[in-house]
Order: structure tokens, then C-alpha cells, then sequence
């Protein structure tokens, strides 16, 4: 179990991120993706700082030291601040859906920036059973997307694009977490730092804008207001955690290839919850993503 820390870590990342992806598809409708990514951001540090306070009796981790808080900042401000802001005009254009699918790029990207930055290889195995797992997943959306309703069709193209910018910078987010990590720092006090950095980066623009003050207007409706700080709890506070775990546990291309199995779990979440009929591409998809899952496992 200790030994598969890493894997076991990223799939529950990849679980914690489905229900958000839920959550946050049902907020960003009813509050818009600029609100969305400001409130959950506030919401998540509040969660961290209470969950730091009680392991370590910090609500910070102020021992840090300069250098780790310059990379995890950054890491922040990138994977959060940015990232985020473009996968929710992502979700806005082309619904969780498809959005998932373009997601389901991260592995590749992450994997190629470190094999550039720290020399981090997998064998022919492992990158077999990483491009099976994407093309199972890739299998379960598409085939889920032919369904999608004519609002989820249109402006496809600028939500490839803001999906994309979103894979880039939540890949540059993970080589980046990798550095503000080294030398065994907690993955939780490295979760704080990042949120903190993006929390201030994203109230601060809309302080300058004048529009912090509205932005808790979208508070007053009832189903926005509990998708938003559920998928806060799921998604950048318990969601995050578990990634950093994972990434400091396990090769970059095996964990974030794991984590890539979100648009899988969300098959039945969907069904039950969008009422979208199971397919049986979808079904295939879903074997294929299973298989690959299972060789990163076994080799």
C-alpha cells in the first residue's frame, strides 16, 4: 500500500475532481466563470488554513524559506489563478463533457515537461498504457458529446482554446509544484501557499476592476452557492491535496495519467445526475481506460 502511495493518491484526485467538475458545471451556469473562480478560490484557503492549523498548529507555513515560496506562488498563481480561469470559460463553451477530454491532455504535456526539466523517462509500457488510458477517455467523452445539447455546441472552437491554455498551465503547475516540493515539504503547506498566492492574485484584479463587493451576490442562490463551496471542498482543497501527494510520490506521466480518469468516473455521475443515457462507445471507452490503468499498476 506505502509503495503505491503516489498511484493510489491519483486516482483519488481523479474521483475528488469528477464531483467537482459536477459541482462546478452546475455553478459556473448560475454565477458566471469569474465569480466562480474567485469564491471557490476564498473558500478553499479557509478550508486549508483550518486543515494546516490542525496538523501542524500553524495556520501558514511560515518556516518555508524564501525559495519554496517563490516556486509554489508561482505554481499558484499559474495553476489556479489562470488555469482555473480558463477551464471555467472552458466548461462555459463546451460543458464538463468535453472539457474533460481536452483535459485529458495534461499526462502528455506533463510528462514531456519532465522529461525536459528533471530527466523523468517511462518505459514503452508505461506510455503504452498511458495512451490507452487517453484514448479510453477520449472514447467515453466523445461519445458522450455527440449528445450535448445545441447551447453546449457552439463556440466550440474558443473552448478548445481556453481548455487548452487551462492543460498548459495545470501542466506547468504540476513541474512547478514538483520544485516547491523538493526536499520532502508537506504537500498540504505546499496546497496552502499555492491557494494563498492565487486567493490574493484573483481579489486583487477585482479589487482594481471594482467588482470584489458583487461578487458575493452569487451567494444568494441556493444551488450556486452549495456547488460552489462543495466544489471547493473537493476540488482545490481535498482535490489538490491528494495531487500533491500523488506527484511527490510517483513519476509525473504514471500520476497525472491517473488523474486524467475523471472524464470515466463522470460516465454514471452523469447519468444520474444530467440524466444522459450510457452508450455503448462509452462502455468500450470506459474497458480501454480500466485496462490502461491496470498495466501502470502491474508494470
Amino acid at each position: 500500500m506505502t509503495e503505491r502511495l503516489g498511484e493510489i493518491a491519483a486516482l483519488g484526485t481523479a474521483l475528488l475532481w469528477t464531483l467537482t467538475y459536477v459541482q462546478f458545471t452546475i455553478a459556473v451556469r448560475k454565477i458566471g466563470p469569474s465569480v466562480l473562480n474567485r469564491l471557490r478560490l476564498l473558500f478553499a484557503l479557509v478550508f486549508l488554513i483550518c486543515a494546516h492549523a490542525v496538523v501542524f498548529g500553524l495556520p501558514l507555513p511560515l518556516d518555508a524559506g524564501a525559495a519554496r515560496w517563490g516556486w509554489l506562488t508561482l505554481s499558484g498563481v499559474i495553476g489556479f489563478a489562470i488555469s482555473d480561469a480558463f477551464l471555467f470559460r472552458g466548461l462555459l463553451h463546451l460543458g464538463a463533457h468535453r472539457t474533460s477530454l481536452v483535459m485529458s491532455l495534461i499526462p502528455v504535456t506533463s510528462a514531456l515537461m519532465a522529461w525536459g526539466v528533471f530527466g523523468q523517462r517511462l518505459s514503452w509500457i508505461q506510455i503504452t498504457a498511458g495512451l490507452v488510458t487517453i484514448g479510453g477517455v477520449a472514447l467515453v467523452v466523445s461519445s458522450r458529446a455527440n449528445g450535448s445539447t445545441r447551447d453546449l455546441r457552439r463556440n466550440v472552437g474558443i473552448g478548445v482554446l481556453f481548455a487548452l491554455g487551462a492543460v498548459l498551465a495545470q501542466s506547468s503547475r504540476y513541474i512547478l509544484s514538483l520544485q516547491g516540493m523538493s526536499g520532502g515539504f508537506p504537500p498540504l503547506s505546499a496546497n496552502v501557499l499555492q491557494i494563498l498566492a492565487a486567493t490574493v492574485a484573483v481579489w486583487a484584479v477585482s479589487a482594481v476592476r471594482g467588482t470584489a463587493r458583487s461578487s458575493f451576490a452569487g451567494l444568494r442562490d441556493r444551488l450556486a452557492a452549495t456547488t460552489t463551496i462543495g466544489g471547493a471542498l473537493t476540488g482545490p482543497f481535498l482535490g489538490v491535496t491528494f495531487s500533491l501527494v500523488a506527484l511527490s510520490q510517483a513519476p509525473v506521466g504514471i500520476a497525472s495519467t491517473l488523474m486524467a480518469l475523471s472524464p470515466v468516473f463522470l460516465l454514471p455521475l452523469s447519468r444520474i445526475v444530467f440524466k444522459e443515457p450510457i452508450t455503448v462507445p462509452a462502455v468500450l471507452g470506459t474497458v480501454l481506460a480500466i485496462a490502461g490503468v491496470a498495466i501502470l499498476f502491474l508494470f
